[in-house]
């Protein structure tokens, strides 16, 4: 079956930076379409970026200009370099997959079926 597996969260002050990973596995074909969404303490789970098979980017308003996704498509590999980070950032981050071509980057929960258990990222003041 298929597994999605995120690392890199942590703590960090206001102005800094982290990266996170995301590993999908698992399908026939082992290609995935994979995005990344968080969710903040009572919040709505919301896209974070995206990255479709021709490179074209997705990202949130919020965290445009600020966050850059990056994939290595032969290992299944998905980034999440965070900068110039605030504590409004501070949320689980999860990584999500679909085993399908990814013609568009979709920020849409629906569109993925394959979800990892988070990481969490604090951004203090």
């Amino acid at each position: 079956q298929v597994e999605v597996v995120e690392s890199g969260g942590g703590s960090v002050q206001a102005g800094g930076s982290l990266r996170l990973s995301c590993t999908a596995s698992g399908d026939e074909y082992n290609r995935f379409c994979m995005a990344w969404f968080r969710q903040a303490p009572g919040k709505q789970r919301e896209g974070v970026a995206a990255i479709a098979d021709d490179g074209y980017l997705s990202y949130a308003r919020s965290v445009k200009g600020r966050f850059n996704v990056s994939s290595d498509r032969d290992r299944n590999i998905l980034y999440l370099h965070m900068n110039t980070l605030t504590p409004e950032d501070t949320a689980m981050y999860y990584c999500a997959a679909e085993p399908a071509d990814c013609y568009s980057g979709s920020l849409q929960q629906r569109e993925y079926n394959y979800w990892g258990q988070g990481t969490q990222v604090t951004v203090s003041s």
